[in-house]
């Protein structure tokens, strides 16, 4: 089966840096990804580098391992799962971050993934109710960096 592939982008008032920091502050990500309802970074790492795990679970109750396999500050970050819900045959995710302006950032998420019969069946659902998901992940990360950088 052929990879099923979506990307949404929205524009953030901030720096890329700044931008891109915010995301990749596990920390943090609690406070504003509202899709999440835990995310680790395991295996002993602090921070994210290329090669770092992280455990990411979903308000629905599906959790997934992914590895780092880029890691371009500030420019783009990607993850590939190593170990996730038995519906994936494949799953990956990135960030891409452009300096559009001086205080804009253009941030563009990616998921491509495959996945295994009888969730086949399903896909139109699966990729849409994702695609919803990050969109409303992408409007609350704009919400929650451009409220911060208005309080300083």
């Amino acid at each position: 089966m052929e990879a099923i592939k979506f990307t949404e982008t929205i524009i953030i008032n901030e720096k890329s840096e700044k931008v891109f920091d915010f995301t990749q502050d596990y920390k943090k990500r609690l406070s504003w990804d509202t899709f999440l309802k835990r995310a680790d970074l395991i295996e002993g790492s602090t921070i994210v580098d290329k090669g770092v795990k992280a455990y990411c679970v979903a308000k629905n109750g599906l959790g997934m391992v992914t590895e780092y396999v880029t890691y371009n500050r500030p420019k783009v970050a990607a993850i590939i799962m190593t170990k996730g819900p038995f519906m994936f045959k494949s799953f990956l995710g990135s960030w891409t971050f452009k300096q559009t302006q001086t205080y804009n950032t253009e941030v563009i998420f990616l998921y491509s993934f495959t996945l295994r019969f009888p969730f086949t069946l399903l896909t139109n659902y699966i990729k849409n109710s994702l695609q919803t998901n990050v969109k409303q992940r992408l409007f609350d990360l704009k919400k929650s960096i451009e409220n911060e950088s208005s309080k300083i």
